[in-house]
C-alpha cells in the first residue's frame, strides 16, 4: 500500500492528493461529495466568496456528523436496555426451570 497521488477537483481548482490506493475510490466519492455541497452553497447565493462558502459547508457538514453521533449514542442506549432485558429474561427462565 503505497501512498499515490490522487488529483481531485473541488470548486473548479485542481488538488493532488497523498492517498493509499485503496483508499482512492472512497476519497474521490467524498470530493464529489463536498464539492456538490459546495455548489449547493454557491447557487443559493447569499453567500459570496470561496472561503466562506468552504467555511459553511464544513460547518454544516461538521452539524450533521454530531447530529449522526448524537444519534447513535441513542442506538447504544437502546443495546443496553436490550441487553439487560435479556438478562432479566434468562434470570427469571432459570428461576421458572429450577421451581
Amino acid at each position: 500500500m503505497t501512498n499515490d497521488g490522487l488529483d481531485i477537483r473541488i470548486m473548479d481548482k485542481d488538488y493532488r492528493v497523498a492517498c493509499p490506493q485503496d483508499q482512492q475510490a472512497s476519497l474521490k466519492d467524498s470530493a464529489r461529495f463536498l464539492n456538490d455541497r459546495l455548489n449547493e452553497i454557491k447557487r443559493k447565493g447569499s453567500i459570496i466568496g470561496t472561503e466562506r462558502i468552504a467555511i459553511m459547508a464544513a460547518l454544516n457538514l461538521a452539524h450533521e456528523l454530531l447530529g449522526s453521533q448524537e444519534f447513535a449514542g441513542d442506538f447504544e442506549d437502546v443495546d443496553n436496555r436490550i441487553l439487560n432485558l435479556q438478562k432479566k429474561i434468562n434470570i427469571a427462565l432459570r428461576d421458572i426451570e429450577v421451581a
